[in-house]
């Protein structure tokens, strides 16, 4: 591969999206065909999954559902169990698929697949249309702050690929979907197992004139789904290279979590308050001009500030919320239940912390999104609203606004677990 080629396979967009339906609603089947059909799969894979689908009794077709559901107790329940990550790129665009179970039980799991997604695919029957874990996957894609949603009307092909049988999954989906914070919901009706109007168009479906899955995902726009308003630079370690070449270099390096910083802006240091100006901002590939989510690069100031991990580089005139008292939609991830007034670490962007559990103000049933305020009992795959105070402040903003600095994560201290993913309000 020439330099040229490779640079331009690096630069490319990536797009990360997550699966999500029922148990056997056909997700790995899915990425299994749009892994085939795109050519993404190498030929000692593709001989491997032949192989394995024979010993589990497949006649004639391959399960391209094997593909991805990679523990052993997978692929003898013929199930997804844990997150299964894959990777794959086009000529357009690079993906990183998370394909995540559909048992009730394994709600944290996608939570955890989902929580870095651009988009979800959620899957649904088209024998058995809108059921309780389409509307629980739905609301998740929702509270996770996924801005763009597909409706994957899969099984068509036992249906007789009927329009009206879409049509009226369509439009159950359309009446509970107005009830949640997505920007972008699209319908497509496929045969996973067929590859009907997942990388080709299907021929038995020509009443349908929308785009095919894979269309979908290369030319959906994320561009503007990063937050380029508030500048967020939480600072991950100092530089302080100590040699006689860069015998004064102190640098700040991180990631940035949100606005697009520039050489010359006038920024603020938090906790302290300090204020200075961006002397320079260098890179991997050297000094550049501007950074942007998701860049990580390191930010010299011109002022010698004490700054550390920890602390957070704002811009002077937009500024998070700097509190100690925080209201949060938390998924619980432990088998032991949520403590009131428990003590547990946080972790919010590169800031570690202590905080105690003031207060349970309700579970949301996730099948009907009823407020159970008389049920305070939170167990995992729970999601629940929170309030909770922390030893330091934490500096951030609405998770709808920004995902980077909205969500935090609960540790338990004893065993180091992460216990809970949380979401700011």
């Amino acid at each position: 591969m020439s330099d040229t080629t490779t640079a331009g396979y690096l630069d490319m967009e990536l797009l990360r999206f997550t699966t999500a339906g029922s148990v056997d609603d056909g997700k790995s089947t899915l990425i299994g065909r749009l892994l085939y059909d795109s050519k993404a799969i190498f030929q000692d894979q593709l001989e491997a999954v032949e192989k394995a689908s024979k010993r589990i009794g497949g006649e004639g077709e391959v399960n391209l559902a094997l593909l991805t559901d990679g523990l052993r107790s997978e692929r003898e329940q013929g199930i997804t169990i844990d997150v299964a990550y894959r990777y794959f790129a086009t000529p357009k665009r690079k993906f990183i698929i998370a394909d995540t179970p559909g048992h009730i039980q394994y709600t944290r799991n996608m939570v955890t697949g989902a929580s870095t997604a651009n988009l979800a695919i959620i899957l649904v029957d088209a024998r058995h249309g809108l059921v309780e874990q389409t509307s629980r996957h739905s609301f998740i894609a929702s509270l996770l702050g996924i801005k763009h949603v597909v409706y994957c009307i899969n099984k068509m092909d036992l249906v007789d690929y009927s329009q009206e049988r879409y049509e009226e999954i369509k439009s159950d989906i359309e009446d509970f979907a107005s009830k949640l914070e997505i920007n972008d919901i699209r319908y497509i009706p496929i045969s996973a197992l067929f590859g009907d109007n997942v990388v080709d168009r299907s021929k038995k479906m020509d009443w349908y004139e929308g785009a095919t899955l894979l269309y979908t995902l290369e030319t959906v726009h994320i561009g503007s789904d990063e937050n380029l308003v508030d500048g967020r630079f939480p600072v991950q370690t100092v530089i302080r290279p100590q040699t006689t070449e860069f015998h004064d270099y102190r640098g700040y390096a991180g990631r940035v979590a949100g606005g697009v910083l520039k050489k010359g802006d006038e920024v603020t240091v938090l906790p302290s308050g300090f204020t200075s100006k961006i002397a320079k901002i260098d890179s991997y590939d050297g000094e550049i001009q501007e950074a942007f989510p998701p860049m990580s690069c390191t930010v010299i100031l011109e002022d010698d500030i004490d700054v550390s991990r920890g602390d957070m580089i704002v811009r002077t005139n937009n500024q998070p919320d700097d509190t100690q008292d925080h209201e949060l939609m938390v998924c619980w991830m432990s088998k032991r239940p949520i403590q009131l007034n428990g003590k547990y670490a946080v972790k919010h962007t590169s800031r570690d912390a202590r905080c105690i559990v003031k207060e349970i103000r309700y579970k949301v049933d996730i099948n009907n999104l009823h407020k159970l305020e008389d049920d305070k009992t939170i167990n995992m795959n729970d999601i629940a609203r929170i309030k909770i105070r922390t030893t330091v402040p934490l500096f951030t903003d609405r998770y709808q606004r920004n995902r980077n600095t909205g969500s935090l994560i609960i540790i338990d201290e004893a065993t180091n677990e992460t216990v809970g993913a949380g979401m700011i309000l």
